[in-house]
């Protein structure tokens, strides 16, 4: 059985130990798409030298207009440079539906657009998520194997880990609160960074007394 009271007072507990995390680190939202799609299945470090490779070019209209060939050069120390290049295309020309245009996409609803991004190629539910709450300011909470390895840990029962169910319990258990959701992944990701990593370093660790440890 889990050793706290409600998830929220987990949130709170990370929030007092590390503070405002003031995620996502990009300069402007299409920045952040390109972020989410580039970090698939590589790390931010990496990611950062692909950005970095645009210098001031990095716009909507750029990634239209380069070639594709092109564009993998300048994305390749992300990894698998073909896939995701191709991918930014793909989420580009979906952007482009609404003039490039934050305010455009936020005047739709969140499911309508979830299930657009769901359908570009190379955007799976993470992605999706990333998208709509760190470029779009839409309530949705995004899962990794961070997420599901702290439940696993805090003895959390649900009936499947699997993406949605971890989501779902996420965004029941929690006021609906971008910033919120924001911080919490934020750091979530950090906690499993310094401490709750495959093999825990439980020194330290703002949960050390209420977590399983296994």
């Amino acid at each position: 059985m889990p050793k706290f009271k409600n998830i929220y007072e987990i949130y709170e507990t990370f929030l007092k130990h590390y503070g405002d995390p003031k995620w996502w680190p990009a300069k402007n939202p299409y920045e952040m798409i390109v972020g989410a799609i580039l970090t698939q299945n590589t790390n931010w470090s990496n990611v950062e030298k692909a950005i970095l490779n645009f210098g001031d070019k990095l716009s909507p209209e750029f990634i239209m207009e380069t070639e594709i060939e092109t564009l993998t050069e300048i994305i390749k120390p992300a990894g698998f440079f073909n896939q995701k290049a191709r991918y930014l295309k793909s989420v580009t020309e979906w952007f482009e539906k609404y003039d490039f245009e934050v305010e455009k996409v936020r005047e739709n609803d969140l499911y309508k657009i979830r299930r657009e991004l769901l359908s570009v190629d190379g955007v799976g539910k993470e992605t999706a998520d990333d998208i709509l709450l760190y470029a779009f300011g839409f309530p949705t909470f995004v899962v990794d194997a961070y997420t599901k390895r702290l439940l696993s840990r805090l003895k959390v029962e649900l009936e499947d880990y699997n993406y949605d169910e971890i989501k779902k319990y996420f965004e029941i258990n929690l006021p609906k609160d971008v910033q919120i959701y924001n911080n919490f992944h934020a750091l979530i990701v950090i906690n499993a960074k310094n401490h709750c990593k495959k093999i825990p370093s439980c020194g330290g660790c703002p949960l050390d007394s209420m977590c399983g440890k296994m």
